[in-house]
C-alpha cells in the first residue's frame, strides 16, 4: 500500500486558529468564506466559485470523471441575533442554532451592527448577582426570557443603545477563546471549523505531493448548516457520492474520543450509506488510520441536508472527535491528523 503524503499539522492549526477567530454565526459568514477562499486559492488546480447562498465551491479535476465525488464542511456557527432592545438598554437575543443558554452564560460576545461597528458585551442572566438575588441565581431556568447581553457601553435605555448603531436584527457572535495546549485545541466553534481545516490540509498534502484525486471532486464549504440547509444545494447533479466532514460527538455511551477520527454510521436522520461507510473503513484499516465507529442520537449533517433536498448520492460522515459539542469544545491534533489522512486516502482511492 503506497504511503499517504504527509499532513502539515502546523499549517492546519494556523489556518484553524485564524478561522476560529473570524466571527461567522449562520447568516453572517462572508468574512469566514473569504478567508477560506483565500486559502484554497493557493492551489491553482482548484477552480473556485460562490453559490448564491454565499457558500464556497471548489472543483478539482480528477484522473477520471465517471463518478464524481463531493466533500463538504461548514463555516457557519452557533450565535444569536438581537431580538429586542430592552427598557434598560440591554439586549434580548434570538438563538441561531441549537444550544442551551447555560453553555454561553457568562461568555463574551460581539454585536455586529448593520453600520459596521462591533460592540462588545457579555451574555448574562438578568438576575446575575448572587449578592442581590441569592438562591434565585441557581434556581432560575435559563431560557430566552431571562438571558440578556450587558453591553460594554454606557446605556440605560433603548435610545442610548441605538446611539451605538445597535438595532434589532444585528448578529451576535460568541467569543471563541482559542487555545492550543499539549496537542489539544480548545475553542468554541470547532463544529465545524476544524473540519474545514481538515479538508484544506488534505488538499495541500495532495497538491504538494503532485497528486490528483482519483475522481473529479467538488468541495462545498457551506454556510447554513446550523439551521439545517447548508449543503442542500451547490453540488453538480452528476455527483455520485458525498463525504460530509463534521465533528464526532463525545459523551456517555459514545464510542468516539478526542484522539481518533470517527465514522458516523447513524444519527437522528437514520443510517448513512452502508457501502460508502464500509469503503471508508477499509481505507482507514489499509492505511493504519486510527478511527472509531459511532452513532449520534441528537445530530444531523449537511449530507442529510443534501439527501432531503433530493440529492441522489451515497453519503457518509467522518470527522474528528470533539468534546462538549455546542459548548466550549475541545479536540486533539491526533484526531485532526487522522481525519485529514482519511480524506487524502479517500480522494486517492480508485
Amino acid at each position: 500500500m503506497p504511503q499517504l503524503p504527509e499532513i502539515d499539522l502546523d499549517y492546519l492549526n494556523q489556518f484553524l486558529v485564524s478561522l476560529l477567530n473570524t466571527p461567522s454565526p449562520t447568516g453572517y459568514t462572508d468574512q469566514a468564506i473569504a478567508l477560506t477562499e483565500q486559502a484554497f486559492s493557493a492551489f491553482p488546480q482548484l477552480s473556485l466559485r460562490r453559490t448564491r447562498k454565499g457558500g464556497l465551491v471548489a472543483h478539482w479535476p480528477g484522473r477520471r470523471s465517471h463518478a464524481p465525488r463531493g466533500l463538504t464542511a461548514h463555516v457557519d456557527t452557533l450565535g444569536a441575533m438581537v431580538k429586542e432592545i430592552k427598557s434598560n438598554g440591554r439586549l434580548k437575543l434570538s438563538k441561531i442554532g441549537g444550544y442551551a443558554w447555560n453553555t454561553v452564560e457568562g461568555e463574551g460576545c460581539t454585536v455586529l451592527t448593520a453600520t459596521g461597528e462591533a460592540v462588545r458585551g457579555s451574555i448574562l442572566l438578568e438576575k446575575a448577582s448572587g449578592h442581590v438575588h441569592g438562591n434565585q441565581v441557581n434556581e432560575i431556568k435559563r431560557d430566552d426570557d431571562v438571558m440578556e447581553v450587558r453591553l460594554d457601553v454606557r446605556t440605560s435605555n433603548p435610545a442610548e443603545t441605538r446611539q451605538f448603531g445597535i438595532e434589532v436584527g444585528d448578529f451576535v457572535a460568541f467569543d471563541p477563546r482559542v487555545e492550543l495546549n499539549n496537542g489539544f485545541v480548545r475553542s468554541r466553534h470547532l463544529d465545524d471549523k476544524a473540519c474545514v481545516a481538515n479538508i484544506l490540509a488534505s488538499v495541500k498534502a495532495l497538491y504538494e505531493a503532485g497528486l490528483q484525486p482519483a475522481q473529479d471532486t467538488v468541495i462545498l464549504i457551506s454556510n447554513y448548516e446550523e439551521v439545517g440547509h447548508g449543503a442542500a444545494s451547490g453540488f453538480p447533479p452528476e455527483m455520485a457520492e458525498l463525504v460530509a466532514v463534521d465533528m464526532a460527538a463525545l459523551g456517555k455511551g459514545q464510542n468516539s474520543d478526542e484522539f481518533h477520527a470517527t465514522l458516523c454510521v447513524k444519527d437522528s436522520g437514520g443510517p448513512y450509506h452502508h457501502g460508502l461507510s464500509q469503503r471508508l473503513r477499509r481505507l482507514a484499516d489499509e492505511h493504519g488510520i486510527p478511527y472509531k465507529v459511532d452513532i449520534y442520537p441528537y445530530y444531523g449533517s449537511d449530507g442529510e441536508a443534501y439527501w432531503r433536498a433530493g440529492g441522489d448520492v451515497a453519503v457518509a460522515l467522518i470527522g474528528p472527535g470533539v468534546d462538549a459539542s455546542h459548548s466550549y469544545e475541545r479536540t486533539h491534533n491526533q484526531a485532526l491528523l487522522a481525519t485529514s489522512q482519511w480524506l487524502v486516502a479517500y480522494l486517492l482511492a480508485d
